[in-house]
């Protein structure tokens, strides 16, 4: 077996210093551009490549972040690690990540693992630390950012779109489209996200002299939003919208309208989702929809990620970023908006 290839090796071939070398390498370093250029020229030569980990124990960053995620059956959160992953490469860092069901033990288990690999931080997507856990992370001076998610009293930062008027935005468009039985098929109400959309929702009708016509808690699964649509329409007075917590539900809401019970919509029933994932928009579903503006939501969590690992005191920050509702064909249009 060949041996590997060493800084030294480099060094030697480049004619240069073995700490020449490691500024080379290092992001940031003071290095002149002729001296960059033969040293990369002698790494390619020899196919020299700088042992991360071994340098992450001398400069005590890893430039790992961790991210922890519910699950990633929802389109929203493949799209949205996809675009962290890309912002965090281009700050120098990398992303380990590991999904977790709703089991406390499982969580535990995966922030212990997250610590053994010295992550530089945790992100946690749409998931409750809780206050152990919290503590925990700060007592090893682990930085967290919460992501799509908020959890009251925990002293964390939280990144979100502004939920509570996206639901009233929702709220608002069906009331303006002359609707009378409104219903919601809510997210999970155990989160704040799933709160927050129903109770702006809930507010703007209240504001509008019209009550709930019916809810249920689709706990962000498409089972539990597919059986709450088909008790909500087969009432004797099935409503005539429905509002659903996020885009993933809207769809199967959807397809079971259509499909199972031969519902139309928009015709006998508007459907309005959250979130604005890329089906939303296909010609199948059409769906009118709150957009989470991710891009934003990416910019503003790695953001605030590095101003906590540089600034380790530095006081948390409640962020909520809004998004516009994305008018298409799944629901009645206000009659100002018809042409």
């Amino acid at each position: 077996m060949p041996r590997k290839v060493t800084s030294l090796d480099v060094a030697r071939k480049a004619g240069v210093s073995q700490s020449a070398v490691s500024r080379v390498f290092t992001k940031g370093a003071s290095v002149s551009a002729e001296m960059e250029a033969r040293v990369r020229a002698a790494a390619e030569a020899l196919g020299y490549r700088p042992n991360v980990l071994a340098r992450s124990l001398i400069t005590g960053r890893s430039r790992i972040v961790g991210l922890v995620v519910a699950y990633l059956d929802n389109p929203f959160f493949a799209d949205a690690v996809e675009k962290l992953s890309h912002a965090l490469q281009a700050e120098g860092y990398h992303l380990l990540m590991f999904t977790v069901g709703n089991s406390a033990v499982d969580l535990d288990r995966v922030v212990d693992e997250l610590m053994d690999y010295q992550v530089d931080a945790l992100i946690a997507a749409s998931v409750d630390l809780s206050g152990r856990l919290v503590e925990r992370c700060a007592a090893a001076g682990l930085p967290v950012v919460l992501f799509n998610r908020g959890i009251a009293g925990s002293g964390l930062s939280s990144i979100t779109s502004d939920n509570r008027a996206g639901g009233q935005r929702a709220a608002e468009f069906l009331l303006a489209g002359n609707h009378s039985r409104i219903a919601h098929i809510s997210g999970w109400q155990g989160s704040s996200t799933g709160r927050d959309r129903a109770a702006g929702f809930a507010t703007a009708l209240a504001a509008a002299g019209q009550g709930l016509h019916g809810q249920a808690d689709g706990k962000y699964s498409r089972a539990e939003a597919c059986e709450a649509a088909r008790t909500m329409m087969e009432a004797p007075t099935p409503p005539d919208a429905i509002f659903v917590g996020n885009d993933y539900m809207a769809l199967a809401v959807m397809d079971v309208l259509r499909h199972d019970l031969g519902v139309s919509v928009p015709g006998d029933v508007s459907i309005v989702g959250y979130d604005d994932i890329a089906m939303a928009a296909w010609p199948s579903y059409d769906l009118t929809t709150v957009r989470q503006p991710a891009r934003r939501m990416i910019a503003a969590t790695v953001s605030e990620l590095l101003a906590q690992i540089e600034t380790p005191s530095r006081r948390p920050q409640k962020i909520e970023i809004d998004g516009p509702l994305v008018v298409r064909g799944s629901a009645r249009l206000p009659k100002d908006q018809t042409t």
